[in-house]
């Protein structure tokens, strides 16, 4: 949509085609149905929140950014909010409202939309785009194509990988696919049993025995299978990558964060010492979350009637392990229908940044997801593909255009 505004903005006769019966069907689903649009942090932080290719989209930056999607938008009588960790939303909470404010602009700049037309295929003749063949057989024929089919999660709302395969014939070359921004999966089976259950105030130490990831402090969440919230999705990305190398990947929950080793053996003395005839059950659930407790004392080998002057040096310095590096064993990352991005995609050696052009085909542009590029959540990855978008509307355009002059 926001290369089809640009372009049209521009003055170029701009045709968008659509799968579905409707527009934007995976922004509606954005931010648990909020939308979060962009993140209000410096360009040098939002780059360091993509994966190895972040550079890449310096050139899209530059022409469209976070100051000036806000200002489309507002400029367009959207309402705005900034809140935590900069994340950016439209104050109605609804991302019905992104997109009238998108659909408006469609409008404005005489964007013709054709709905429920999938693609089949470019066509392409000496290397220079001529025509866009629909799955119905029609063939709309232009010089300037623009693929911003996305990834291949969320299939349900048309992302199935159609502009990939239309990419991959024409010559590009498909950096492999993988979820991106998804739970992971664990070894041992007690996520069943704390099965949403939210951890917050905690940090992660993730290992592939040779390097090490540290999170922030944040949130994760149990899951049937493994572990999810904030930090493991974020940091999913990079698992994804060492378990696709055969290495074997493990997490340590710090439960504590605020507190070293000695700080904690000193406060369970304490509590140990205040209430000696009090069962352990019940210290530690001044500790730790209730539904937890049980698991804890079954991996610390503690028995669960032992009263708290009963417990040993060997136990308590055991505890404060744990308590300090929870260990979970991590098998896989979750499945594309449960990942937020697709990791992976058209590769960035072939499209020219600067106008977001195939360096393959004349006339062809790529823009969104089907870039191999993600970022983490936060709004940093709807941003990319507005930039990305805008940048390639542009390019079109001016070459269209140029080109009839």
């Amino acid at each position: 949509m926001m290369a089809a505004i640009r372009a049209g903005e521009l003055g170029a006769r701009v045709l968008l085609l659509e799968k579905n019966p409707q527009l934007g069907r995976k922004l509606l689903l954005t931010g648990k149905g909020r939308c979060n649009l962009t993140n209000a942090c410096s360009l040098t932080d939002f780059i360091r929140r993509f994966s190895k290719n972040g550079n890449f989209l310096r050139d899209a930056f530059k022409f469209f950014f976070n100051d000036d999607l806000m200002e489309f938008f507002e400029g367009s009588g959207l309402a705005l909010k900034v809140e935590r960790q900069q994340r950016v939303f439209p104050e109605t909470d609804r991302a019905s409202s992104v997109l009238s404010v998108l659909k408006g602009a469609l409008a404005r700049h005489n964007v013709q939309v054709v709905y429920d037309c999938p693609v089949a295929d470019i066509e392409v003749d000496d290397h220079q785009v001529f025509g866009v063949k629909t799955a119905d057989g029609r063939l709309f024929k232009t010089s300037r194509a623009i693929l911003a089919t996305g990834g291949v999660t969320y299939k349900e709302t048309g992302s199935t990988g159609d502009g990939l395969e239309i990419a991959k014939r024409l010559g590009h070359h498909i950096v492999a696919l993988r979820p991106g921004l998804v739970a992971l999966e664990t070894k041992q089976h007690f996520p069943k049993i704390l099965e949403g259950l939210t951890l917050k105030n905690i940090a992660l130490e993730i290992s592939n025995g040779s390097s090490k990831l540290q999170t922030e402090v944040g949130e994760l969440l149990f899951t049937y299978k493994g572990i999810s919230g904030p930090l493991v999705i974020t940091a999913s990305g990079q698992v994804a990558d060492w378990l696709r190398e055969g290495k074997a990947v493990t997490v340590a929950v710090d439960l504590k964060p605020g507190m070293n080793e000695t700080e904690l053996d000193k406060r369970l003395l304490k509590e140990f010492r205040l209430s000696p005839r009090r069962g352990v059950k019940t210290v530690f659930k001044s500790l730790l979350p209730q539904r937890m407790v049980d698991v804890f004392l079954n991996l610390a080998g503690i028995d669960f009637e032992t009263k708290a002057n009963q417990i040993t040096q060997a136990q308590r310095q055991k505890c404060v392990g744990l308590l300090k590096k929870f260990p979970l064993e991590i098998t896989r990352t979750g499945p594309f229908n449960t990942a937020m991005v697709t990791q992976g995609g058209v590769s960035l050696k072939e499209i020219d940044p600067k106008t977001m052009a195939s360096l393959l085909i004349k006339g062809l542009y790529f823009a969104g997801e089907i870039l191999d590029i993600d970022g983490d959540t936060g709004g940093f990855n709807l941003q990319a593909a507005f930039s990305s978008g805008y940048l390639a509307g542009q390019s079109a355009a001016q070459e269209a255009l140029d080109k009839k002059a």
